[in-house]
């Protein structure tokens, strides 16, 4: 009994010891996006701006407090007969209760430019996201190469592995000659050590993407991702309205030329002064006085002049900056979709190269198998082999990148993340 137990205790720690420490996680690129949305440290930290925007509408809101004052004139000698100096008939006291009165136009505005702040800091954080969402997909693809030249590299070593335990039994057979198996195994060699260059990068850009992430776990990309966001179909001008639509900066720009507007009419609005009415209380040596009291700045030279002209130069340096961004979308949404469409036709004409470059590897190897050929043949067919699944490999980036390119030019990235 004891024996069955210890057994099934040793199986179980086993076990264990072979479980991973923790969960892995696969990636498409639309998961990618959507982790990051949530938990990026930086997004979490951005979105703070715009609690802190919302919290200006409060503030806004507020009317003014009113102001209790008190003035106390106590008479130091000479004091009224048959009295102390703490007497009421050698005090004079002064009681005074004023409220600023602030204008309807004034308050209207003030909110006005409150709400269009926090609007802005929303298209701003919007905007924060978008840029993200390019680091992230970029560095998602960056995962995905590192992971495809690792696993070529790997092929290729397993290929010449098989040749070099061949040549060893030719070797020793005296069919080839000690030459042959050293070149073998030289290339071997080499491809070890590419393939421990090619962990390292792969190891480093998959802790890039996790930090962009946010998340604990270790992650992995999807390879079989085929990218279907954007329609293939579709040609540059409706990209470029889409583009119109959903671009976080144009957005943002409107926002800020919309609030800059909104800061004109209240910096307008402050031209006007804002009177301070109250009522007065006075008891003086025991004889009451009740009155009011008013107080207006006179606007002979401080009429806000500088804030408005300061505001109307932030209107008109807001409404450049939308042209200049509707120029720049046009720009960016035209150079992204040539860009797409050559790397699309690129990796479309690159079928049949490497189709022709595994018959002709297959056809070498087998014929320095038979002797039909020399090693010098084969070796130059299996570097020809890597060298044309390398660039296969570079024109799925280039397209991938091109494509990344194109959903964040045109603002679909943002959509791709909800």
């Amino acid at each position: 009994m004891q024996i069955r137990v210890s057994y099934l205790l040793g199986a179980a720690m086993l076990l264990l010891a072979n479980l991973p420490l923790s969960a892995q996680t696969i990636y498409t690129l639309q998961k990618a996006l959507q982790t990051a949305k949530a938990t990026n440290p930086v997004l979490k930290t951005q979105s703070f701006d715009v609690h802190i925007a919302e919290s200006d509408i409060t503030t806004a809101r507020l009317r003014p407090n009113p102001n209790l004052s008190n003035q106390t004139l106590q008479q130091l000698d000479k004091y009224a007969p048959n009295t102390s100096w703490s007497s009421g008939y050698n005090r004079q006291t002064l009681w005074q209760l004023a409220k600023p009165i602030q204008w309807p136009n004034q308050r209207k505005y003030r909110i006005d430019v409150a709400n269009q702040g926090f609007n802005v800091s929303q298209k701003n954080y919007a905007e924060v996201e978008r840029n993200l969402f390019l680091e992230v997909g970029s560095k998602w693809l960056d995962v995905w190469t590192a992971q495809r030249q690792l696993e070529l590299l790997k092929i290729a070593n397993t290929n010449v592995d098989s040749l070099v335990a061949i040549n060893k039994l030719r070797q020793e057979k005296q069919v080839i000659t000690t030459t042959d198996l050293y070149r073998t195994q030289l290339l071997s060699n080499q491809y070890r050590l590419q393939i421990i260059n090619a962990q390292q990068v792969y190891d480093n850009e998959l802790k890039n993407l996790k930090l962009l992430l946010g998340v604990a776990d270790s992650v992995a990309v999807d390879t079989t991702d085929t990218f279907a966001a954007i329609d293939h179909n579709a040609n540059a001008d409706a990209l470029l309205q889409q583009a119109i639509s959903n671009r976080s900066d144009l957005q943002l720009a409107n926002a800020a030329l919309t609030a800059s507007a909104s800061n004109v009419q209240f910096q307008k609005s402050l031209a006007v002064p804002q009177p301070l009415v109250g009522v007065i209380y006075n008891p003086q040596n025991k004889i009451q006085y009740v009155g009011i009291t008013a107080a207006i700045d006179l606007p002979f030279w401080n009429r806000n002049q500088g804030e408005i002209r300061k505001s109307q130069y932030m209107q008109q340096q807001s409404t450049q900056n939308v042209q200049a961004i509707q120029q720049q979308i046009n720009t960016e949404v035209q150079t992204a979709y040539n860009s797409f469409v050559t790397q699309q036709r690129n990796l479309e004409n690159f079928a049949q190269v490497l189709n022709q470059s595994e018959a002709i590897l297959s056809s070498v190897r087998y014929a320095y198998l038979k002797g039909g050929t020399t090693i010098v043949d084969y070796l130059e067919a299996q570097r020809s082999w890597l060298e044309t699944r390398q660039g296969y490999y570079d024109t799925v980036d280039a397209y991938r990148k091109a494509y990344i390119q194109l959903l964040f030019a045109t603002g679909l990235i943002n959509q791709l993340a909800q």
